[in-house]
């Protein structure tokens, strides 16, 4: 739009300025979710239009659905039964996770949050690793280094700088690769955020920003976070958002493949927004049932992201019943082998806490390490006679 010019006192607008300028603050700011797929698992175009569409990676999403959800089921229960301090239950946010990491090369590199337990299990992170950590008996769990698959970040939005600044590294040594960043409504509040934004955006870093929309920053609803939708906060910066249907596997990773291809152009950062719900409570310390309504729940479970593949590949003929049977014993499996693990797990010596905290000894942390160990030897029982 051209604006009239006047050689008036800004004070006093040109004529038509008031008019163009309410035109252009009113105009329409609804926004646009890009979706392939229904809840109702029909295609919203031909197969041949959908981008990456082939029966062999749907049913490979299925099966790393489902195995998620499996995982993440079974998780819960065992920091129910006692046997993990906490855990960050990921069901209804499987699309977004899998069909996202299913988007991505061997050679580029994901920052995780602490929820992202499936794009973990399709990077080749062992889940027992993954549960390890949420048992306490390890301050990490996995050798990022083997997965491209960064350790968990607790601290909500920091790992954003981290990997804007690993892409900073990567384009400035020549490489192809991209770094993720995963994280949620609430951390794209954080300042750190913000940062990463402006650095990643003045930089040109091949960084993606994928942020999973779950609407509820623990027990805060996104409305109380933002006015506008949050996949327009990168126009701000000066980068292209979008907004994916998050719970439509088929989006997510088509539109995951689309930012990974600018990125990988020289054209800087990206930011997806994958419009989705967390089913489950923030973690096993959250009661959702004091913020949230049944029927909010209900809602989205009529547009769970399993039930509308499965139903798609039901009804294109891409699976058989056996092929759904199959899958489900898989995860079945993997969840019995979690279980068994964890209950196997070995303690950690006590002591171990002290080992990383200086790359040297010093004698102050020694003395407490002595400290330490005495005070707990002190709850020995004395040999009876």
């Amino acid at each position: 739009m051209t604006l009239p010019t006047s050689d008036r006192s800004p004070t006093a607008p040109a004529p038509g300025f008031t008019d163009a300028v309410h035109a252009f603050m009113t105009r329409p700011q609804e926004p646009e979710t890009l979706q392939l797929l229904t809840p109702a698992g029909t295609l919203v175009a031909p197969p041949e239009e959908i981008p990456g569409y082939a029966p062999e990676l749907l049913r490979t999403l299925y099966r790393d659905m489902v195995i998620s959800r499996g995982l993440d089921t079974e998780a819960t229960a065992l920091q129910r039964q006692g046997e993990l301090g906490l855990w960050p239950p990921l069901a209804g946010q499987e699309a977004a996770q899998v069909g996202s990491a299913h988007a991505l090369r061997p050679d580029d590199y994901v920052f995780p949050s602490y929820r992202e337990h499936g794009v973990a299990w399709c990077r080749g992170v062992d889940p027992v690793d993954v549960v390890r950590l949420f048992r306490g008996v390890t301050n990490g769990g996995w050798d990022p280094r083997e997965s491209g698959f960064h350790l968990y970040t607790l601290v909500v939005g920091a790992h954003t700088l981290h990997a804007t600044g690993y892409a900073m590294s990567l384009a400035k040594n020549g490489s192809e690769a991209a770094a993720v960043a995963y994280f949620g409504d609430g951390a794209s509040s954080e300042g750190d955020v913000a940062e990463a934004f402006t650095f990643a955006a003045v930089h040109d870093a091949p960084v993606l920003f994928f942020c999973q929309n779950n609407q509820w920053a623990i027990s805060e609803p996104v409305t109380r976070q933002q006015r506008g939708p949050l996949y327009r906060r990168a126009h701000g910066y000066g980068f292209p958002g979008v907004r994916v249907d998050g719970n439509d596997v088929l989006a997510v990773h088509a539109v995951t493949r689309f930012a990974l291809d600018h990125i990988r152009s020289g054209n800087g950062p990206f930011l997806v927004e994958a419009f989705t719900y967390r089913m489950g409570a923030h973690t096993t310390s959250d009661d959702p049932t004091r913020y949230r309504t049944q029927t909010e729940l209900e809602y989205w479970r009529a547009r769970d992201p399993i039930a509308r593949l499965r139903v798609h590949l039901t009804e294109a003929g891409h699976a058989a019943p056996s092929f759904f049977e199959e899958v489900e014993e898989q995860a079945r499996d993997l969840a019995h082998r979690v279980r068994r693990e964890v209950r196997n797990m070995p303690d950690p010596q006590r002591p171990a806490v002290f080992d990383h905290v200086y790359a040297e000894g010093h004698a102050v942390l020694e003395e407490e390490r002595r400290q330490f160990e005495e005070y707990h030897r002190s709850f020995a029982r004395p040999e009876s006679g």
